[in-house]
């Protein structure tokens, strides 16, 4: 990858993990952690990867990306308005009773939102029943799908992965969050999914290990993936929770706590402080 347009993927993260703590400090509630590592994939995905237009949200041809861990809005909701689907400002609105920016990603009301989730496992289904009707209609879109690691420990991921794997459907992309912790811990001290790749492989679907924060292996996973022309792709995504802010990075508690004025204001500084040393 070009160092300038990985420059300008790192800048994108940094303006988009500042929409993820402006929504949730406004809201007083949310989901940080999970939301802050996804961030630069997220990044990579609609500057890089997708054929999707703002501008007409709902045509027919567009990509599709399904946030199945849906309580990482924050990280979604950042990316859309930074790319311009709605206004920047309605960030401050997360979870308000009167805002079409709920805790969970609404499709008929959010724009550029592909699909509605929240229950754990239902993404990664829908996504594959949109990759299958793509394929039987001989549609070009890619679907994509990020999941998180603690949603494995749902069975109908896996039911979904069987399913995907058996229909060779090469059109769909899993990537997998994998920052080992979730509301009640680490995976292991609650219910390990390891080892990740190996179980994907099982059901038949083309898998990739990566630094979930490093742009240079992100592209070459996704070149990767599109090169499996016979069956789907699972990246599995190192990552670090709390990604970009010092003191909530790998600390469980920010899963889905919001931060106070006194640790916004430090998390925005800090953030802040990286964008000007890019931007210089």
């Amino acid at each position: 990858m070009e160092a300038a347009t990985k420059k300008s993927l790192q800048i994108f993260a940094l303006k988009a993990r500042q929409g993820v703590l402006t929504g949730v400090y406004n809201a007083k509630a949310g989901h940080p952690g999970g939301s802050l590592s996804i961030c630069d994939v997220l990044s990579y995905l609609y500057n890089v990867e997708l054929h999707v237009d703002p501008a007409n949200p709902h045509k027919e041809d567009r990509d599709r990306l399904v946030l199945s861990k849906g309580h990482a809005a924050p990280a979604l909701y950042a990316t859309l308005a930074l790319k311009g689907f709605f206004p920047v400002e309605a960030l401050k609105t997360l979870r308000k009773s009167d805002s079409f920016l709920q805790g969970h990603p609404n499709m008929d009301k959010v724009p550029g939102v592909d699909m509605s989730t929240g229950s754990l496992g239902q993404g990664i289904s829908t996504a594959v029943g949109m990759a299958l009707g793509a394929k039987l209609d001989g549609e070009a879109f890619h679907v994509h799908a990020i999941l998180g690691d603690g949603e494995l420990q749902e069975g109908q991921v896996w039911e979904a992965a069987m399913f995907a794997g058996n229909k060779g459907l090469s059109n769909l992309t899993a990537w997998v969050d994998n920052n080992n912790l979730q509301i009640d811990g680490t995976m292991d001290e609650v219910n390990a999914p390891y080892p990740i790749a190996e179980k994907f492989k099982a059901f038949n679907w083309n898998t990739i290990e990566i630094d979930g924060h490093d742009f240079d292996q992100i592209d070459k996973a996704m070149q990767e993936a599109k090169a499996c022309t016979d069956r789907p792709t699972a990246i599995v995504m190192k990552t670090i929770k709390g990604k970009g802010v010092s003191f909530m990075e790998n600390k469980v508690n920010w899963h889905g706590s919001a931060p106070n004025e006194e640790q916004y204001n430090e998390a925005m500084a800090e953030l802040t402080a990286a964008l000007n040393e890019l931007e210089a």
